[in-house]
This record gives structure tokens, sequence and C-alpha cells, in this order.
């Protein structure tokens, strides 16, 4: 089979298109062939040599894929060669043929197309088990989620109208704020022109976020807590803005706050298994009912995943980029 693989860590041209031996299921995995696979900031950072592969993962990038079971593992029941199937992966997603856990299987929804399913798994998997799992976003209250027009962002909008919360979102652009609107956000923040601490706090008359999905890390910490509501939870998912930050312990005292850091790759495959399980009961039906839909910016061939990374680098896109075999 062919894989993307990265000789050396570096830029987009770091990713190469080559042969490599097919990988085999072992107990309790399923042989999937690949239709698509996305791109995730995980994957570059990989490219670049500062995200290594978990123990025992695929040395491929790729952390979700779309495509139909080619072999069953010993072990597997349940699932039948042929099915159509999207999962989450701690790696490999990038290839012609990836083996997947069977916890970590979920059938492509009804009225999705099969390689748009490829942009779901990653992303409905983090923001159910941080927004919904762990900060327990509930109905009437204010999720503020950092980077909205991400594929992260896009599903936790709509995954947040579906419960009945009020969303806000922060992005660098009108247009990018519009199409956010169009998919049910409340309050818009241009980052790059507006205070999210005030425009939140003046939306709400005072009261600030309930929870707070943070992909920034460091450079959002202070001002992060400071648009928490009392009882408020900040779920931090990524490090775009930095790894080392200044806590003011009596601002989070005050509000009677507590803030979450999770990644989800690394995780023992009986978490993830319980967290796919989640996704199908709680976020599937919506799906299936048109409620909740993968927000898809473009396709690429897989072959040139590189291009692939350039627009997700520049952030330029809406939602996620797909590679497609």
């Amino acid at each position: 089979m062919h894989a993307i693989t990265i000789p050396e860590p570096g830029g987009p041209e770091a990713l190469v298109w080559d042969e490599v031996p097919d990988p085999e299921p072992g107990e309790g995995e399923v042989l999937v062939e690949v239709v698509a696979s996305a791109v995730n900031r995980a994957d570059i950072l990989q490219r670049q040599g500062f995200y290594d592969p978990p123990p025992g993962a695929s040395a491929y990038p790729g952390l979700e894929c779309s495509g139909r079971i080619a072999a069953l593992g010993p072990g597997v029941s349940g699932w039948s060669v042929g099915d159509e199937v999207c999962a989450l992966l701690s790696g490999g997603g990038y290839a012609e043929k990836v083996v997947v856990p069977a916890g970590q299987l979920l059938p492509v929804p009804e009225g999705v197309e099969l390689r748009q399913a490829a942009a779901l798994p990653e992303v409905v998997s983090t923001v159910w088990s941080n927004v919904f799992m762990i900060a327990h976003l509930r109905p009437g209250e204010t999720l503020l989620v950092h980077g909205g027009s991400s594929g992260i962002g896009t599903m936790a909008i709509q995954l947040a109208k579906a419960v009945g919360a009020r969303v806000a979102v922060t992005a660098g652009t009108k247009e990018k704020l519009d199409r956010c609107a169009e998919l049910g956000a409340d309050i818009l923040v241009n980052y790059r022109e507006q205070d999210f601490v005030e425009e939140v706090g003046r939306a709400t008359e005072g009261a600030g976020a309930d929870v707070i999905l943070d992909n920034m890390g460091a450079k959002y910490l202070d001002r992060n807590v400071k648009a928490l509501a009392v009882n408020g939870r900040l779920a931090i998912i990524g490090m775009q803005g930095g790894i080392k930050g200044e806590l003011n312990i009596a601002a989070l005292l005050n509000k009677r706050a507590a803030i979450s850091a999770t990644s989800l790759r690394a995780r023992p495959l009986g978490e993830k298994a319980a967290i796919v399980a989640a996704v199908r009961e709680h976020v599937w039906p919506l799906l299936t009912a048109g409620h909740v839909r993968p927000v898809v910016d473009r396709e690429v061939p897989m072959s040139d995943a590189a291009a692939a990374h350039r627009v997700v680098e520049e952030s330029g896109h809406m939602g996620k980029v797909l590679l497609v075999v």
C-alpha cells in the first residue's frame, strides 16, 4: 500500500507519499481500506517533529479516517467486511489502509457521505469528551469557543446549540464569523479587533461564559479566567498560544471555577472506546436527523498532503480539510 511518511521532520515538503508494508489486524482490531482522512493540528506538530505517536501506534500521521472494513482480526464481533465506517485513530490515517481497535469504530451516519465522514471522529470525540463529559455544558448555559471556524469550533457550535446552550465564538475575520453565525453562534468576537472578555461580559450582562473551550493555552489563560462565570469550567485542548502562563489563583477561587486540560491521542484504549460509545449514543442521532453536520472546506488528494498542510497552517479554511485516497 501507499502512505504518507515523514523521513525527516520539517515543513510540508517533509510529507512523502511512499510504498510501505500493508498492516495486519491483531486481536480486537479491524483493517480499514481508507477512503479519506482529515488534517488536524496534531498532524502538523508530528510533521515538525514535536508530537511523536504514542507507543505501539502507526508512525504515519492521521488521527481519523473513513472507509470500508477489509478484514477482521481475532475476537472482533458486531462488524463485517464491507461495512462503511469512520474511525478515531492514534495514527496511520494518511494511508490506503489502517488498523483500528474495534472500540474506536463508528458506522457512517445516515445522510453523511462516506468521504465526509472522515471529518467527524476526532472533532466529535474531542468536543463531546471535553464540553459535555468533563465540563458538563447544560441547556441555557453559555459556551465560549476559541477558533470558532476550525473543525473543532464548527462542531462545538452545532453540538452546543443542539442541546440548548448559547454560543460565543472568536475568529479572525468577518467572513469566518459570518459562517459561525450560520452554524448557530450567537455572540461573534473578532479577536483581532475586540477583547473577548469585554464582549462576552457585555453579551451575558456581566455573567461570563459557563464553559470555555480553548485551543490557545498560555496566551489566553489569564483572560479566560476573567471571562468565566461563577462556577465556570475552562477546558484547554491546545497550546497554539504557548505552554507556560501565569494563573491567578485568587481569581479562580473567587469564581469557584475549574480548569481541565486533556489530549485524546495518548489516552488508553478503554477511555477512547468509552468516548466513542458516548459519541455514538448522543451525537450520531443528531447527525442522522440533520441537526449537526460535518463542515468540510475542501478535499485534497492524499498524495498531495503537503498542500493540505499549507492550507491548515495558513488558517484560511473553514472546518476540515480532507485527504482523499
